[in-house]
């Protein structure tokens, strides 16, 4: 399964999408030069259970590793995901 990823000035999303309708997705807005901020995860019924969320979350501990940035996980599941996946933490503001 791709997850996708689109920044729009401040905001981006990581989203999965199938027949163009999406699926999934997991909103951030930017909080300054070095730091974002996960406040939205979504996943559809159909989706559920196949741990497309985690997916999500794993695309932007990537994309913080790549930048060399910090997140700080608003989104309650993102952040009980953070809890979890302790490999995460190099990330983790």
């Amino acid at each position: 399964m791709e997850v996708k990823h689109t920044i729009n000035d401040q905001k981006g999303v990581f989203f999965v999408e199938k027949d163009n309708h999406r699926l999934a997705e997991m909103t951030y807005s930017k909080a300054g030069p070095d730091k974002i901020i996960i406040d939205h995860t979504e996943v559809d019924d159909s989706l559920r259970g196949q741990g497309v969320g985690k997916l999500l979350v794993k695309a932007a501990v990537d994309y913080a590793r790549e930048l060399q940035i910090k997140i700080l996980p608003l989104c309650p599941f993102a952040a009980a995901v953070f809890k979890k996946q302790t490999e995460y933490n190099d990330v983790l503001f």
